[in-house]
């Protein structure tokens, strides 16, 4: 594998400890009983070829990923490759979502590729507690408190103010970055808020459970498998020291199980120790040799809103940067539109949303 130590040095410090490499993404199919035949694979190829050209999105707005692409790519590369990843991505709205989306993700996909060269990711060294922390050191620096641990209970109708932890708090402008629906939440009932907290509430989103783990064995070669079998608990598995060297690790395989689940769902009400033994049991059907037994450290995190539902009407329910609440914006990942989240869409809309709020305190 093809590793860079550190980006350029004329990049700022925040992203001096950046490993980059070359062709560590690898997606694999284990459909054994129903492998893509060679027409699938072919006009998979042609498919994508097309929306890696294809620049304007606005006509798949209104047509589904699951239509759009059968009838480009038929039905043996629909039943072994992507109508299992539309499954794991989106659950029970697999057959909603819009080709906009899934065009992002095959139209940015395929063009960051270099002429002659794989695909390129890269890797925060620490994590983007890489990036938080040098984000809070500056604010820090500039006098600014940072305070974690607070309960936010509600803005005060008319004011810019809110109640936090029992206590109304002033404040000339505020940035809500939480999921749409928590803002409604918040948001008093009275017009014109009715109506924004109803565009909220419309987003819904899937949860996600990740179980992260150590162990002394090593599993293959790859770094990212996409799990295509129909019945797995789980969308993806990823041995995160394939990218980047265990080395940082003290010597330990690191790896990466993740699923997106319906928060009110069985799956995502399983205790630590019951969701561990099901992905567990799993494993052993990728790969034989796993053993449990040799498995360190574990942790579970789960999230109630991790992604959002991009049907074929979302665009028009997208909300608004600038709410009604007098000194506050909303900016979260389901703004982001027909891309998906993203750190590079982070940093994009973190300069918008910093543009608005700069023309607003003129």
């Amino acid at each position: 594998m093809n590793r860079k130590p550190h980006i350029a040095a004329t990049q700022k410090t925040i992203l001096a400890n950046f490993t980059v490499s070359s062709g560590a993404r690898v997606y694999r199919t284990r459909n054994e009983l129903a492998p893509c035949d060679f027409l699938g694979r072919l006009r998979t190829a042609l498919a994508v070829l097309y929306l890696k050209h294809q620049k304007n999105w606005h006509g798949f707005t209104r047509r589904t990923a699951l239509d759009w692409m059968t009838r480009a790519c038929g039905r043996s590369a629909m039943e072994t490759i992507w109508t299992p990843l539309l499954k794991g991505k989106f659950e029970r709205h697999f057959d909603q979502v819009s080709m906009a989306w899934f065009w992002s993700r095959i139209h940015i996909r395929a063009n960051s590729r270099s002429t002659g060269s794989g695909e390129k990711l890269g890797y925060f060294r620490g994590g983007f507690n890489t990036i938080t922390s040098a984000l809070e050191r500056e604010i820090r620096r500039r006098g600014v408190a940072v305070q974690t641990g607070v309960s936010v209970e509600r803005f005060l109708a008319g004011e810019r103010a809110a109640v936090i932890n029992g206590e109304k708090i002033p404040f000339e402008f505020c940035i809500f970055t939480g999921p749409s629906p928590a803002l409604a939440r918040l948001l008093p009932a009275s017009e014109p808020l009715i109506d924004y907290a109803a565009k909220l509430r419309s987003i819904e989103y899937l949860g996600a459970a990740c179980l992260i783990f150590t162990s002394d064995q090593s599993l293959g070669d790859f770094y990212w498998v996409n799990v295509n079998e129909p019945g797995a608990p789980y969308l993806v598995f990823i041995q995160h020291t394939n990218l980047v060297d265990k080395g940082f690790y003290g010597g330990k395989n690191v790896y990466y199980i993740g699923a997106y689940l319906a928060p009110d769902g069985k799956m995502f009400a399983l205790s630590d120790d019951e969701l561990t033994k099901s992905w567990f049991g799993y494993l052993p059907k990728m790969f034989p040799g796993f053993d449990a037994q040799r498995v360190n450290e574990r942790h579970i995190f789960r999230f109630r809103a991790a992604q959002h539902i991009v049907d074929t009407c979302y665009e028009e329910r997208i909300p608004d940067h600038r709410t009604p609440q007098p000194g506050v914006f909303l900016a979260n990942f389901s703004q982001i539109f027909p891309e998906d989240r993203g750190t590079n869409f982070s940093v994009r809309e973190g300069n918008k949303i910093a543009a608005m709020v700069r023309e607003a305190a003129k």
